[in-house]
């Protein structure tokens, strides 16, 4: 279940986001969506509900593409709009990708940039005009669906979706459930056009700073590495793509079958080792490649 206030303007493409954010929770598992639940909070006496039926069908479109049934919801009175969806899925157990199953030696593999919740801060503080988000916009509405379908056939070994807990919070939850540290190469992060510069000018959200404040407890940062670059490396992500954890033998495989499903990108960030189980080094770069 994932529920959010506004974060673009376009009420198709918040219903879209939404449905595709909540979705992303059953990819990541490996599992196939089979039905949803609206979750609304309305002002009805200060939005029209012609808006709010421009945000469902955002999210019905997102939801027939996806396969998956609507079968109803719930709506209260609110003085700020939230929309959402509750989904039910299924996988097979033997087939079920989790967050504990990372091993030393494994390649991280991202399928989308970050940067959004820099972009969508932006937004609101009319920093940035929609059509600067327009990159973002596209990604958030895809679905995990294909980097999820490439994840189980190749065979990975762990996998989460980067959402509210950004890049870096979400690898260090899987390192701990795994027993396993980790290296991330910030330089083969994709990120999103304008991000950079826009946190650079302190267009933070929030959840950024507190991800931040959190991550710092258990990661060693690159002396070379800013302020900037910490922020965007932990910025809290909205229908962000899958991080998956890849055998090396698998990983060349892992790409090409991604990018044949078309997902927003297809790169190796970062690896796994079996030094300071639940810590990660964010370096740079990686020191002398990344060889198996």
């Amino acid at each position: 279940m994932d529920f959010f206030t506004p974060l673009v303007d376009n009420a198709a493409d918040w219903g879209a986001i939404a449905a595709a954010n909540a979705l992303s929770d059953i990819y990541a598992m490996g599992a196939t969506p089979l039905f949803a639940l609206n979750l609304v909070g309305w002002p009805r006496d200060t939005l029209p509900f012609s808006i709010l039926g421009e945000v469902i069908g955002g999210a019905a479109d997102i939801l027939r593409e996806a396969g998956c049934l609507v079968l109803g919801g719930h709506s209260v009175d609110d003085p700020e709009p939230k929309f959402g969806m509750a989904v039910l899925g299924e996988v097979h157990p033997d087939e079920m990708l989790t967050i504990a199953g990372a091993c030393a030696g494994d390649r991280l593999v991202l399928t989308k940039p970050i940067g959004t919740g820099v972009l969508a801060t932006a937004l609101k503080r009319d920093a940035l005009l929609e059509a600067g988000m327009a990159e973002a916009v596209r990604s958030m509405r895809t679905l995990n669906a294909g980097a999820s379908r490439a994840a189980r056939e190749i065979g990975v070994s762990a996998a989460t979706d980067v959402t509210g807990f950004g890049l870096v919070g979400h690898l260090l939850n899987l390192l701990e459930a795994s027993r396993v540290g980790g290296e991330l190469y910030f330089d083969a992060i994709p990120i999103f056009p304008h991000a950079r510069n826009l946190a650079a000018r302190g267009f933070v959200p929030g959840g950024t700073m507190r991800n931040l404040e959190a991550a710092n407890e258990r990661v060693s940062w690159a002396a070379e590495l800013s302020e900037t670059d910490r922020l965007l490396a932990v910025d809290a992500q909205t229908s962000g793509g899958l991080l998956l954890a890849v055998p090396p033998e698998n990983e060349r495989a892992l790409l090409e079958a991604l990018q044949t499903r078309g997902t927003p990108v297809a790169v190796t960030i970062g690896r796994l080792t079996a030094d300071h189980p639940g810590r990660l080094e964010v370096l740079a770069n990686p020191p002398g490649g990344l060889a198996s």
